[in-house]
């Protein structure tokens, strides 16, 4: 990973039964919203779900000078957010609870040949 970016992790919780509902939504992610990430600084973001609990667990590699906390008030933001609060779990604003996850290990490079 180059020196500007950085990798953060954190869990959500998805309402039970709601899998398939939430790929579907993802897979149709709105080309504006991508773009409002990509232009704050989201380099690589990827979601992984644990069907056994329905945590979610989101990986997020951005730019360490990246503009994401003016992202919950753009319009395409509270807009996916109503979008998703039928589906997870939710704080009063709508924004979706988020737990952030302690790094515990990491390996970089290339293995030796």
């Amino acid at each position: 990973m180059t020196a500007d970016l950085e990798t953060v992790a954190f869990r959500m919780v998805m309402n039970s039964g709601q899998a398939d509902e939430y790929r579907r939504r993802h897979d149709g992610i709105w080309p504006e919203l991508a773009a409002e990430l990509r232009a704050r600084g989201v380099v690589d973001y990827r979601i992984f779900l644990d069907p056994e609990t329905g945590h979610l667990f989101a990986v997020m590699t951005r730019r360490k000078n990246h503009a994401l906390e003016s992202l919950p008030q753009t319009d395409v933001m509270q807009r996916w957010w109503a979008m998703m609060v039928d589906i997870m779990q939710t704080n009063p604003d709508g924004s979706p609870t988020q737990i952030s996850l302690a790094e515990m290990f990491v390996l970089q490079g290339h293995s030796p040949q």
